[in-house]
Protein backbone atom coordinates (compact mmCIF):
# COMPACT_ATOMS: atom_id res chain seq x y z
CA UNK A 1 0.00 0.00 0.00
CA UNK A 2 1.46 3.28 -1.14
CA UNK A 3 0.03 5.38 1.71
CA UNK A 4 1.55 3.03 4.28
CA UNK A 5 4.95 3.20 2.58
CA UNK A 6 4.74 7.01 2.53
CA UNK A 7 3.72 7.11 6.18
CA UNK A 8 6.56 4.82 7.23
CA UNK A 9 9.14 6.75 5.20
CA UNK A 10 8.05 9.96 6.94
CA UNK A 11 7.31 8.81 10.48
CA UNK A 12 9.33 5.61 10.98
CA UNK A 13 11.77 7.26 13.40
CA UNK A 14 8.91 8.71 15.44
CA UNK A 15 7.08 5.37 15.60
CA UNK A 16 10.23 3.54 16.71
CA UNK A 17 10.91 6.29 19.26
CA UNK A 18 7.42 5.82 20.71
CA UNK A 19 8.09 2.11 21.09
CA UNK A 20 11.48 2.46 22.77
CA UNK A 21 10.15 5.19 25.07
CA UNK A 22 7.25 2.97 26.10
CA UNK A 23 9.82 0.31 27.00
CA UNK A 24 11.67 2.93 29.05
CA UNK A 25 8.45 3.94 30.77
CA UNK A 26 7.78 0.31 31.67
CA UNK A 27 11.27 0.12 33.17
CA UNK A 28 10.60 3.06 35.50
CA UNK A 29 7.11 1.72 36.27
CA UNK A 30 8.72 -1.29 37.94
CA UNK A 31 10.66 0.79 40.44
CA UNK A 32 7.96 3.41 41.05
CA UNK A 33 5.37 0.69 41.68
CA UNK A 34 7.68 -0.63 44.40
CA UNK A 35 8.06 2.81 45.99
CA UNK A 36 11.58 3.43 44.66
CA UNK A 37 12.44 6.93 43.47
CA UNK A 38 15.36 6.40 41.09
CA UNK A 39 16.78 8.45 38.22
CA UNK A 40 19.35 5.91 37.09
CA UNK A 41 17.39 4.38 34.22
CA UNK A 42 19.03 6.75 31.74
CA UNK A 43 22.43 5.38 32.74
CA UNK A 44 21.19 1.80 32.32
CA UNK A 45 19.81 2.78 28.92
CA UNK A 46 23.25 4.13 27.99
CA UNK A 47 24.98 0.96 29.15
CA UNK A 48 22.64 -1.12 26.99
CA UNK A 49 23.06 1.18 24.00
CA UNK A 50 26.86 1.16 24.15
CA UNK A 51 27.03 -2.59 24.85
CA UNK A 52 24.96 -3.44 21.78
CA UNK A 53 26.46 -0.68 19.62
CA UNK A 54 30.06 -1.68 20.28
CA UNK A 55 29.29 -5.36 19.71
CA UNK A 56 27.49 -4.96 16.39
CA UNK A 57 29.78 -2.23 15.08
CA UNK A 58 33.16 -3.66 16.06
CA UNK A 59 32.66 -7.42 16.31
CA UNK A 60 29.73 -8.16 14.02
CA UNK A 61 27.75 -9.76 16.84
CA UNK A 62 24.25 -10.91 15.74
CA UNK A 63 21.65 -8.32 16.68
CA UNK A 64 19.58 -10.76 18.75
CA UNK A 65 22.59 -11.67 20.90
CA UNK A 66 23.51 -7.99 21.23
CA UNK A 67 19.99 -7.28 22.48
CA UNK A 68 20.25 -10.02 25.09
CA UNK A 69 23.59 -8.71 26.32
CA UNK A 70 22.28 -5.13 26.35
CA UNK A 71 19.78 -6.22 28.97
CA UNK A 72 22.13 -8.55 30.84
CA UNK A 73 24.96 -6.05 31.40
CA UNK A 74 22.79 -3.36 33.08
CA UNK A 75 20.99 -6.06 35.08
CA UNK A 76 24.26 -7.41 36.49
CA UNK A 77 25.46 -3.91 37.37
CA UNK A 78 22.08 -3.12 38.97
CA UNK A 79 22.37 -6.29 41.02
CA UNK A 80 25.82 -5.24 42.26
CA UNK A 81 24.98 -1.64 43.13
CA UNK A 82 21.43 -2.38 44.21
CA UNK A 83 22.33 -4.26 47.38
CA UNK A 84 23.93 -1.27 49.13
CA UNK A 85 22.00 1.47 47.30
CA UNK A 86 18.49 0.22 48.02
CA UNK A 87 19.10 0.63 51.75
CA UNK A 88 18.36 4.28 50.99
CA UNK A 89 14.94 5.71 50.21
CA UNK A 90 13.27 8.83 48.88
CA UNK A 91 15.49 11.71 47.83
CA UNK A 92 18.62 9.95 49.13
CA UNK A 93 18.04 7.06 46.74
CA UNK A 94 17.42 9.52 43.92
CA UNK A 95 20.73 11.27 44.68
CA UNK A 96 22.61 7.96 44.80
CA UNK A 97 21.25 6.82 41.42
CA UNK A 98 21.94 10.28 40.00
CA UNK A 99 25.57 9.93 41.12
CA UNK A 100 25.70 6.48 39.53
CA UNK A 101 24.52 7.98 36.25
CA UNK A 102 27.28 10.57 36.36
CA UNK A 103 29.87 7.85 37.02
CA UNK A 104 28.64 5.93 33.97
CA UNK A 105 28.79 9.06 31.82
CA UNK A 106 32.37 9.82 32.88
CA UNK A 107 33.47 6.23 32.26
CA UNK A 108 32.01 6.34 28.76
CA UNK A 109 33.73 9.68 28.09
CA UNK A 110 37.11 8.30 29.15
CA UNK A 111 36.89 5.01 27.27
CA UNK A 112 37.60 6.74 23.96
CA UNK A 113 39.09 3.72 22.20
CA UNK A 114 35.95 1.71 22.83
CA UNK A 115 33.10 4.23 22.99
CA UNK A 116 34.41 7.17 20.99
CA UNK A 117 34.49 9.37 24.09
CA UNK A 118 32.85 12.78 23.79
CA UNK A 119 32.51 12.34 20.01
CA UNK A 120 30.18 9.40 20.54
CA UNK A 121 29.74 6.18 18.63
CA UNK A 122 28.93 6.74 14.98
CA UNK A 123 27.95 4.41 12.15
CA UNK A 124 25.96 1.93 14.22
CA UNK A 125 24.21 -0.52 11.85
CA UNK A 126 20.51 0.17 11.21
CA UNK A 127 19.17 -3.13 12.50
CA UNK A 128 16.12 -2.13 14.53
CA UNK A 129 12.86 -2.74 12.69
CA UNK A 130 9.27 -2.27 13.74
CA UNK A 131 9.01 -5.99 14.51
CA UNK A 132 11.88 -5.79 17.00
CA UNK A 133 10.23 -2.91 18.85
CA UNK A 134 6.76 -4.47 18.67
CA UNK A 135 8.03 -7.78 20.09
CA UNK A 136 9.96 -6.02 22.86
CA UNK A 137 7.00 -3.89 23.95
CA UNK A 138 4.45 -6.68 23.51
CA UNK A 139 6.40 -9.29 25.49
CA UNK A 140 7.32 -6.82 28.23
CA UNK A 141 3.77 -5.53 28.59
CA UNK A 142 2.35 -9.06 28.72
CA UNK A 143 4.81 -10.16 31.41
CA UNK A 144 4.31 -7.04 33.53
CA UNK A 145 0.51 -7.27 33.31
CA UNK A 146 0.71 -10.88 34.51
CA UNK A 147 3.06 -9.86 37.31
CA UNK A 148 0.78 -6.97 38.34
CA UNK A 149 -2.07 -9.43 38.97
CA UNK A 150 0.12 -12.00 40.68
CA UNK A 151 1.42 -12.30 44.22
CA UNK A 152 4.52 -10.32 43.21
CA UNK A 153 2.41 -7.41 42.00
CA UNK A 154 0.24 -7.36 45.12
CA UNK A 155 3.33 -7.48 47.31
CA UNK A 156 5.08 -4.61 45.51
CA UNK A 157 1.88 -2.55 45.82
CA UNK A 158 1.84 -3.25 49.55
CA UNK A 159 5.51 -2.24 49.84
CA UNK A 160 4.74 1.03 48.05
CA UNK A 161 1.86 1.82 50.41
CA UNK A 162 3.50 0.81 53.70
CA UNK A 163 6.95 -0.74 53.63
CA UNK A 164 7.21 -1.20 57.40
CA UNK A 165 3.89 -3.00 57.74
CA UNK A 166 4.72 -5.26 54.80
CA UNK A 167 8.06 -6.18 56.34
CA UNK A 168 6.40 -6.96 59.67
CA UNK A 169 4.22 -9.48 57.83
CA UNK A 170 7.36 -11.48 57.03
CA UNK A 171 7.93 -10.28 53.49
CA UNK A 172 11.53 -9.91 52.32
CA UNK A 173 11.07 -6.30 51.20
CA UNK A 174 14.70 -5.87 50.15
CA UNK A 175 14.50 -8.84 47.77
CA UNK A 176 11.38 -7.47 46.05
CA UNK A 177 12.99 -4.04 45.69
CA UNK A 178 16.12 -5.57 44.21
CA UNK A 179 14.03 -7.62 41.78
CA UNK A 180 12.23 -4.49 40.55
CA UNK A 181 15.48 -2.53 40.30
CA UNK A 182 17.31 -5.23 38.32
CA UNK A 183 14.43 -5.96 35.95
CA UNK A 184 13.93 -2.24 35.36
CA UNK A 185 17.63 -1.87 34.51
CA UNK A 186 17.42 -4.75 32.02
CA UNK A 187 14.43 -3.18 30.25
CA UNK A 188 16.15 0.22 30.09
CA UNK A 189 19.25 -1.40 28.59
CA UNK A 190 17.15 -3.26 26.03
CA UNK A 191 15.47 0.00 25.07
CA UNK A 192 18.89 1.61 24.64
CA UNK A 193 20.02 -1.12 22.27
CA UNK A 194 16.92 -0.80 20.10
CA UNK A 195 17.21 2.99 20.07
CA UNK A 196 20.89 2.95 19.14
CA UNK A 197 20.26 0.76 16.11
CA UNK A 198 17.86 3.10 14.38
CA UNK A 199 19.51 6.42 15.28
CA UNK A 200 22.98 5.35 13.95
CA UNK A 201 24.72 7.59 16.53
CA UNK A 202 24.88 7.75 20.32
CA UNK A 203 26.81 9.99 22.70
CA UNK A 204 27.22 10.17 26.51
CA UNK A 205 25.15 13.36 26.73
CA UNK A 206 22.06 11.48 25.59
CA UNK A 207 21.96 9.51 28.84
CA UNK A 208 22.44 12.26 31.41
CA UNK A 209 20.22 13.96 33.98
CA UNK A 210 17.73 15.36 31.44
CA UNK A 211 16.97 11.92 29.99
CA UNK A 212 16.65 10.53 33.52
CA UNK A 213 14.05 13.18 34.42
CA UNK A 214 12.22 12.55 31.14
CA UNK A 215 11.96 8.83 31.91
CA UNK A 216 10.73 9.60 35.43
CA UNK A 217 8.10 11.95 33.97
CA UNK A 218 6.78 9.13 31.78
CA UNK A 219 6.10 6.98 34.82
CA UNK A 220 4.67 9.76 36.96
CA UNK A 221 2.34 11.14 34.27
CA UNK A 222 1.05 7.75 33.24
CA UNK A 223 0.65 6.51 36.79
CA UNK A 224 1.96 3.47 38.62
CA UNK A 225 -1.39 1.76 39.11
CA UNK A 226 -0.89 -0.40 36.02
CA UNK A 227 1.67 -1.03 33.26
CA UNK A 228 -0.87 0.63 30.96
CA UNK A 229 -0.09 3.88 32.75
CA UNK A 230 3.53 3.59 31.66
CA UNK A 231 2.38 3.03 28.07
CA UNK A 232 0.26 6.19 28.21
CA UNK A 233 3.13 8.20 29.74
CA UNK A 234 5.67 7.00 27.18
CA UNK A 235 3.40 7.77 24.24
CA UNK A 236 2.41 11.20 25.62
CA UNK A 237 5.96 12.37 26.39
CA UNK A 238 7.10 11.29 22.90
CA UNK A 239 4.23 12.62 20.82
CA UNK A 240 3.43 15.87 22.63
CA UNK A 241 6.48 17.81 21.31
CA UNK A 242 5.71 16.58 17.77
CA UNK A 243 2.04 17.55 17.98
CA UNK A 244 3.03 21.04 19.12
CA UNK A 245 5.72 21.49 16.47
CA UNK A 246 3.63 24.09 14.62
CA UNK A 247 3.81 26.43 17.61
CA UNK A 248 7.46 27.19 16.98
CA UNK A 249 9.27 28.85 19.89
CA UNK A 250 6.16 28.54 22.07
CA UNK A 251 6.27 24.75 21.91
CA UNK A 252 8.32 24.15 25.09
CA UNK A 253 6.09 26.56 27.03
CA UNK A 254 2.83 24.94 25.94
CA UNK A 255 4.34 21.49 26.42
CA UNK A 256 5.28 22.35 30.01
CA UNK A 257 1.86 23.89 30.75
CA UNK A 258 0.06 20.77 29.54
CA UNK A 259 2.21 18.54 31.74
CA UNK A 260 1.62 20.81 34.76
CA UNK A 261 -2.15 20.74 34.24
CA UNK A 262 -2.10 16.93 34.02
CA UNK A 263 -0.13 16.65 37.26
CA UNK A 264 -2.38 19.16 39.09
CA UNK A 265 -5.66 17.52 38.10
CA UNK A 266 -4.49 13.92 38.12
CA UNK A 267 -1.66 13.56 40.66
CA UNK A 268 -1.92 9.76 40.56
CA UNK A 269 -1.41 9.69 36.81
CA UNK A 270 -3.54 9.57 33.71
CA UNK A 271 -4.34 5.87 34.14
CA UNK A 272 -6.03 6.50 37.50
CA UNK A 273 -7.97 9.37 35.91
CA UNK A 274 -9.28 7.11 33.15
CA UNK A 275 -10.29 4.50 35.73
CA UNK A 276 -12.21 7.13 37.67
CA UNK A 277 -14.00 8.34 34.55
CA UNK A 278 -14.91 4.75 33.62
CA UNK A 279 -16.24 3.85 37.07
CA UNK A 280 -20.03 3.67 37.62
CA UNK A 281 -19.84 6.50 40.18
CA UNK A 282 -18.43 8.80 37.52
CA UNK A 283 -21.51 8.26 35.41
Amino acid sequence: MEWLETFWATYSTLVLSVGTNVLLALSIYLTLACGLLTVGNAAFMGLGAYTAGVLTLNTGTPFLLAQLLSGLVPAVIALIIGRPTLRLSGVYLAMATLAFGEVVRILILNAENLTGGALGLNGIPQLTGWRDVAVAVGVTLYVLLRLAHSRIGRTTAAICQDETATELMGVNVRAYKLFAFVLGAALAGWSGALNAHFTFFISPNEYGFERGVEILAMGVLGGTGSPWGAVIGGVLITLLPELLRGLGDYRPLINGLILIVIILYSPKGIWELTRTLRSPAAG
